[in-house]
């Protein structure tokens, strides 16, 4: 399990439009990586559509926000679209993300189980150091609650 203090785990992935992201091609910014379930879900919806409409305070800080599901980079675009979401979508299709970062759990739906995506962020520093997690993340609130921790 990852916590603060530990060299974030670098990937190199496409987001929806097929363009390759790397943790390590960003250092010199903050990121927030932020895990959820499902593209379009209304829990997923209110956190991504939050993320949007903070995101030029969170440029402002020299932060990049990163959203990461198990969906598709098509599932991805159709969310962005409908949702004018304005920063990159993940595609980690396999759960190597996922999984490095400890956001995969075995879930039970209707007596079907099933790994899936848990709702955890990470702050990364510019260094590529994990300066924060966020186990326990209330939608609501959550984008704000990330903004007051980077502008300390």
């Amino acid at each position: 399990m990852l916590k603060v203090g530990d060299k974030a785990p670098d990937f190199q992935v496409v987001d929806e439009q097929g363009q390759a992201i790397s943790l390590s091609g960003l250092k010199g910014k903050k990121v927030i990586l932020y895990f959820y379930p499902k593209d379009d879900t209304p829990g997923c919806t209110r956190e991504a559509c939050a993320f949007r409409d903070d995101l030029s305070q969170f440029q402002n800080k020299n932060a990049i926000v990163l959203g990461v599901s198990k969906d598709s980079a098509r599932s991805h675009q159709k969310f962005k679209d409908k949702y004018d979401l304005t920063f990159p979508l993940l595609v980690d299709e396999e759960g190597k993300i996922c999984s490095a970062y400890g956001a995969l759990s075995e879930k039970n739906m209707f007596g079907k189980k099933y790994w899936g995506v848990d709702r955890i962020t990470f702050l990364i520093d510019e260094e590529g150091v994990i300066e924060k997690i966020w186990e326990k993340v209330s939608v609501s609130d959550h984008a704000k609650e990330i903004l007051k921790m980077i502008t300390r």
